[in-house]
C-alpha cells in the first residue's frame, strides 16, 4: 500500500496537531483502501453486517458533510447517500456504486471541511443544529469527535480488509 500517511510531529501545537491526527485518520481509511476492485470494496465481509469498506469512505463523506457543514458552519446540504427512508443508504450498495465517485465525494467533502474549519478558532461555536444537543459545539469538540469517528471506523476497515484479501497493518 502506498498511500502516504504522517503522524503529526509530536511537539506541535493543539490545532496543528488535531488537524494532524484527523489527516492521519483520513489517510488510513483511504490506505486500507488502496488497491482493491470496486468488487471487493462493496463486499460486506462479516455476514449479517453490511458495512463494507465503500460504505465506510460513503459513511465518512456524510459524517464529514454533517459536522462541519451542517453543524459547523449552519448550512443545509441535504444528504449524500441517505434518504429518510434509508437512513443507513451509504451502506446500501448496488453494482453501479463505484469507487471513483465514492472516492470523489468524500475527498471533496473534506476539502469543504478544511475550508469551513479554517474560519474558524478552536474555541469558535458552531452555527448549525445537531442531532445530539440543542448547544453549539466547539471547533476543539468536532475535531475530537471526528478523530474518534475515523479512529473506530478504521478498526472497522483493518478487519474487513484482511477478510477481502489478507492485507493487514495498522
Amino acid at each position: 500500500m502506498t498511500v502516504p500517511r504522517r503522524e503529526p510531529a509530536q511537539n506541535a501545537d493543539e490545532r496543528t496537531m488535531l488537524e494532524g491526527w484527523l489527516d492521519y485518520h483520513r489517510q488510513t481509511l483511504a490506505w486500507k483502501c488502496e488497491g482493491l476492485t470496486d468488487a471487493q470494496l462493496r463486499t460486506a465481509s462479516v455476514p449479517p453486517s453490511e458495512l463494507s469498506l465503500m460504505g465506510l469512505v460513503r459513511h465518512m463523506a456524510e459524517v464529514e458533510r454533517g459536522w462541519f457543514r451542517k453543524v459547523l458552519v449552519g448550512e443545509d446540504p441535504g444528504p449524500i447517500y441517505y434518504s429518510d427512508e434509508d437512513r443507513d443508504g451509504e451502506f446500501h450498495l448496488t453494482e453501479a456504486d463505484t469507487w471513483q465517485e465514492a472516492y470523489a465525494t468524500w475527498q471533496a467533502e473534506i476539502e469543504i471541511a478544511r475550508r469551513h474549519a479554517s474560519a474558524f478558532g478552536l474555541d469558535d461555536l458552531s452555527k448549525g443544529p445537531s442531532r445530539f444537543s440543542e448547544e453549539p459545539f466547539s471547533l476543539r469538540w468536532i475535531y475530537t469527535h471526528m478523530i474518534e469517528e475515523y479512529a473506530r471506523h478504521n478498526g472497522h476497515a483493518d478487519l474487513i480488509r484482511e477478510r477481502v484479501d489478507g492485507a493487514t497493518g495498522d
